[in-house]
């Protein structure tokens, strides 16, 4: 993706006309609105005289559109396990399209016909339900914009030496959407919970097996039931006709594809409970059921695959979420940490779900860093890679939230590095 931005910062606004004071008070990072990247003249737009194309039933990108796409990395031994990565480079917003959601699927994507399918919810001793698709939208629904991020997200950055790939590459196993479904509270309450009923075990009915075991106070909380995303049904490959949503917590406990839902008073102890998404500490000691996903941001421009290809101002952009709670703050950086200024936060800024951040950036032409660090409504901040591997070790493979820098060289080339 070459990156021609050219976009003026006009101080037309008195927002605008402070956020440039506080710019230009940090001159000497290099972030700050100074001038004109070299726009050129307007030119006459085209024009056509004849009527355009046709209706269609369902909506396509267009054609000059079509590269943007998931890229799959996909297990030759095992068919259908592997993960298609969300290219969050080449998108804007925090909300990300249906046909672009990340994928992790462990033994591909089951046929399910929604008339045949029920979910069924084992309670305390002999009692169960069994609800339809049907009898599940009859139920009051409600709607939330949440992320969902596999576990494994971001884990190449755990490795020795920096992985040249784009940000969606790095990071793209994160998503944010308009989830709408059943308050999974309403479910187990009408089953029945007794005092004894401290974990729910959920079922997929993909081939792999998938069961996790929850919280039960988590699960009266604040998860759903969902049956549509972003407005529409569920898409196969995001768990139809019925899924979990577990707002802050990874990718493997929104499990899709659901089958039934049972009330216990121990964990089950799966391997996804116990040998997958499990990472082995410094100590020896293997943490399990991590559940809640660390804060986190990534600059996704400019990012690896992308150049400058003038000096002038451009906007650095990004996204950042937190399992914990809302986005407090994001921060930025040009010359690899030394310094830091706040970025501007998109609204609205919502519980854990994704929340864009930007910031004017004028590039002399010298080789800078870029990097960015957030902090959450909890407290917590964003670690270096420095820090979450001095207080986890090396031996670590999952749930990975350290900070990302991307180095911007005197021709423009931006490449991953550790900084």
């Amino acid at each position: 993706m070459i990156m021609q931005n050219k976009r003026l910062y006009p101080a037309k606004t008195a927002q605008m006309r402070t956020d440039r004071r506080s710019f230009l008070q940090l001159g000497g990072l290099g972030l700050l609105g100074a001038g004109v990247a070299g726009v050129s003249d307007a030119a006459e737009p085209p024009s056509w005289s004849e009527a355009g194309g046709g209706f269609s039933n369902y909506g396509q990108p267009a054609d000059t559109e079509q590269r943007t796409i998931r890229w799959i990395s996909a297990n030759p031994a095992v068919p259908g396990e592997g993960v298609s990565w969300t290219p969050l480079h080449e998108l804007e917003g925090t909300i990300t399209p249906n046909g672009l959601h990340f994928e992790r699927h462990h033994n591909g994507v089951p046929s399910i016909d929604p008339d045949e399918w029920s979910l069924l919810v084992n309670a305390s001793g002999e009692r169960s339900l069994r609800y339809s698709l049907a009898d599940l939208h009859r139920y009051p629904l409600q709607s939330r914009i949440l992320f969902i991020e596999c576990g494994g997200n971001s884990n190449t950055l755990w490795k020795p030496q920096p992985v040249q790939a784009a940000a969606g590459h790095l990071h793209g196993l994160v998503s944010g959407c308009e989830w709408t479904g059943v308050a999974l509270s309403v479910l187990l309450q009408e089953a029945g919970i007794s005092t004894q009923d401290k974990w729910l075990i959920a079922d997929a009915m993909d081939a792999s097996g998938v069961t996790v075991s929850l919280p039960i106070a988590k699960c009266l909380d604040d998860v759903l039931v969902a049956l549509y995303q972003n407005g529409e049904a569920l898409r196969p490959e995001n768990g139809y006709p019925a899924r979990l949503v577990v707002p802050g917590w990874e990718g493997i406990v929104n499990v899709k594809w659901l089958r039934s839902l049972s009330l216990s008073d121990v964990p089950l102890m799966s391997r996804f409970d116990t040998v997958s998404y499990t990472d082995l500490q410094k100590d020896g000691i293997a943490e399990r059921m991590t559940f809640e996903m660390g804060v986190k941001s990534i600059i996704t421009s400019p990012s690896v695959g992308q150049q400058l290809t003038t000096t002038g101002d451009y906007e650095v952009r990004g996204l950042a979420w937190s399992g914990a709670g809302r986005i407090q703050t994001v921060e930025l950086s040009a010359d690899g940490g030394r310094n830091w200024v706040p970025a501007h936060l998109q609204e609205p800024v919502l519980d854990r779900a994704l929340t864009r951040f930007r910031l004017p950036w004028h590039w002399d032409g010298r080789a800078q860093v870029l990097m960015s660090r957030a902090t959450d409504t909890a407290g917590a901040r964003q670690p270096s890679r420095d820090e979450l591997i001095s207080a986890k070790g090396g031996n670590v493979y999952y749930h990975y939230n350290g900070i990302c820098a991307w180095a911007v060289d005197v021709d423009g080339d931006i490449s991953h590095v550790y900084a």
